[in-house]
């Protein structure tokens, strides 16, 4: 409700702005740390009349957005920052043809990559592509800013760049709401020359684009976002951008040298307003640049810096992982020369203390998860094989990736989405072995079926198992092409993993339920003999949905009736359960295996591995 204040996440908070300013059109692929920003459009989407969807990847979910815009709708697209890589040659483009209707881009970085390949500064993007970028600090500006960005892109008839991080988009603060606007909406397409990027049109938009930077440069000289604080005897100016404004703030108060450092926050990071900047540093002496990542800002400023005053950046400042209060604390200190008075964090050796204490626990698969199943399935087929170390396993982005750590060790390469599939493309030409890619339902929609195309047509041959668990699990079981639903839940045409891959021209093809190991092994084992003999791809799609997202669907507890036990007069401490197939439910303790009902989801496959028949449902069921 208006004038009311919610307690949001930050992507929650963008949600609304863009909620609030009217828009028409939202698309995303889900990826963390944006997958909130959609999920929280969908919850109102019907309401307020807005179209949303998962797109098959980020690049078809900008032109979608696009497209809206083109017509003069207002459309936001979200995406974790190596989704813009994937979208990158659309959003290239649309830097010189410009937009009609509002546009806004999310990019959610992931500095510290926690669940992340790489933690890639996209503000950089901006400078590629003349798209104007912004950066906020907390939620309420998130909000605030997200909203004005529509009247700005369209101001400028240009998409705009919104990058968050990790930080802001998955912590909450208060969130005072505004008005939620409902445009008279009037769609038609302008036949205008800028939309056909021939080079004789790109040449004439190159020269446009780069006076739209000059306007939005003069733009952001008052642009409201952005914040000085200067008294004028100041030897030390700092300029800092998003959450690292937040640090400075609180590192300036514990070390109680406010009065004594300039501040100038910037919002609009791309194109920085010139004339603020040199106004600030003009009256310093010096100057400290505090960012996290890449030195964007320091890059820019020191262009424009006069020669004489000091500009002090990433020699004092990481430029990998996330700052904090400690890391900025230290940073100011060192620039003025002085001792940190306060250190808010633990010690290392207090650290240190406290992680001996806390039980180690390793990334694992689900209970009753069936890629689990698969891959030791796998394992078993490559040893009975003897393909253990002939055999190179082309790994995607996934919970499947889990395969790479212990007891599985079979991924051996993880590079983006769908490269499992492009890297067998490489592998398989010259490898001198057997070459396996592993790869998701949803990553399989997103970027492996045209490689698997130019797999078909240059001749790969490898073993191509596709992880179909009907849903896209590590991101909160958004629905994909392969699942029969849309975003809102409403039934679609469901595309079947197996027909795609009959129209590519494989012919080997076979579902396996991994629950079922005898056939698993089997099935791999006929697969790769295809694969040796044929010299050509052979296909296995594992279907058995992820069973975290069954129990929720189906509001039960577990897979089945039967509780599982071991019998301790028949096991013989293999450990073949904990060891090899290592279901979390199952464990050893005090020199004895027994399974804990609180974890066991009650699918059974513990019963097929274990060699001498120890563990069977309870008594009496």
């Amino acid at each position: 409700m208006e004038g009311e204040t919610k307690l949001l996440l930050g992507n929650e908070a963008i949600a609304r702005g863009a909620i609030e300013a009217g828009v028409d059109v939202a698309t995303s692929y889900p990826g963390t740390p944006s997958t909130e920003i959609l999920e929280t459009v969908i919850k109102v989407a019907e309401k307020y009349g807005i179209y949303v969807e998962w797109s098959v990847n980020e690049k078809v979910a900008l032109e979608v957005a696009f497209g809206a815009s083109i017509l003069g709708l207002r459309a936001l697209t979200s995406m974790k920052h190596v989704g813009l890589n994937v979208a990158a040659d659309t959003f290239m483009s649309l830097g010189y043809s410009g937009v009609n209707g509002g546009l806004v881009i999310v990019s959610a970085d992931d500095p510290g990559c926690h669940s992340s390949q790489n933690e890639q500064d996209n503000r950089l993007y901006g400078l590629l592509s003349y798209v104007p970028v912004y950066e906020p600090s907390d939620q309420q500006e998130a909000k605030d800013l997200t909203k004005d960005l529509f009247t700005i892109s369209e101001r400028f008839k240009t998409g705009v760049l919104l990058r968050v991080t990790t930080r802001l988009s998955h912590t909450r603060g208060p969130v005072k709401l505004g008005s939620i606007i409902r445009r008279n909406r009037t769609v038609e397409f302008p036949r205008e020359w800028r939309w056909t990027l021939l080079p004789v049109n790109a040449r004439k938009l190159k020269k446009k684009v780069l006076h739209r930077l000059k306007e939005l440069s003069e733009f952001h000289e008052s642009f409201d976002y952005n914040r000085i604080k200067l008294d004028g005897d100041e030897d030390l100016g700092v300029v800092t951008s998003g959450t690292s404004y937040l640090y400075v703030l609180d590192a300036l108060e514990l070390l109680g040298v406010e009065d004594q450092v300039a501040l100038l926050k910037l919002t609009s990071v791309y194109p920085i307003p010139i004339n603020l900047v040199k106004k600030f540093v003009n009256t310093v002496g010096r100057l400290l640049i505090i960012e996290e990542v890449e030195p964007f800002l320091e890059l820019q400023i020191k262009n424009i810096a006069p020669e004489g005053v000091e500009v002090l950046g990433k020699e004092l400042v990481p430029r990998s992982g996330e700052l904090n209060v400690d890391v900025v604390i230290n940073v100011i200190s060192k620039a003025l020369g002085i001792k940190p008075k306060l250190i808010t964090l633990p010690s290392k050796v207090r650290i240190k203390e406290l992680k001996s204490k806390i039980p180690s626990r390793p990334p694992t698969l689900c209970p009753g998860c069936p890629h689990r199943a698969l891959f030791y399935s796998l394992k078993i087929a490559l040893r009975e094989m003897k393909l253990n170390n002939r055999a190179v396993v082309s790994g995607d982005i996934g919970c499947y990736t889990l395969g790479y750590f212990p007891p599985y060790k079979l991924i051996d390469t993880t590079i983006c989405m769908g490269a499992s599939i492009g890297l067998a493309n490489g592998l398989s030409h010259f490898l001198d072995g057997l070459v396996i890619a592993v790869i998701g339902d949803s990553t399989f929609f997103h970027a492996g079926m045209s490689a698997l195309a130019n797999a078909v047509y240059n001749k790969a041959s490898f073993l191509l198992i596709i992880l179909d668990n009907f849903t896209t699990a590590m991101t909160g079981f958004q629905p994909h092409p392969g699942t029969g639903y849309t975003a809102t839940l409403s039934k679609t045409k469901r595309i079947l993993i197996e027909k795609v891959l009959e129209g590519l021209g494989i012919s080997f093809i076979e579902v396996v339920n991994p629950y079922n190991i005898k056939r698993t092994v089997n099935v791999i084992k006929k697969g790769i003999n295809h694969v040796l003999e044929k010299r050509e791809i052979a296909a296995i799609v594992s279907r058995r949905p992820c069973v975290i997202y069954e129990l929720r669907r189906r509001g039960i507890k577990r897979l089945s009736r039967a509780m599982f036990q071991v019998n301790p007069e028949k096991c013989t401490l293999c450990l073949i359960c904990t060891s090899e197939f290592a279901c979390p439910a199952i464990i050893l303790e005090h020199g004895r295996v027994y399974i804990d009902p609180k974890l066991c989801t009650g699918c059974g496959v513990c019963v097929q591995v274990c060699p001498l028949g120890a563990i069977k449902p309870e008594a009496g069921q």
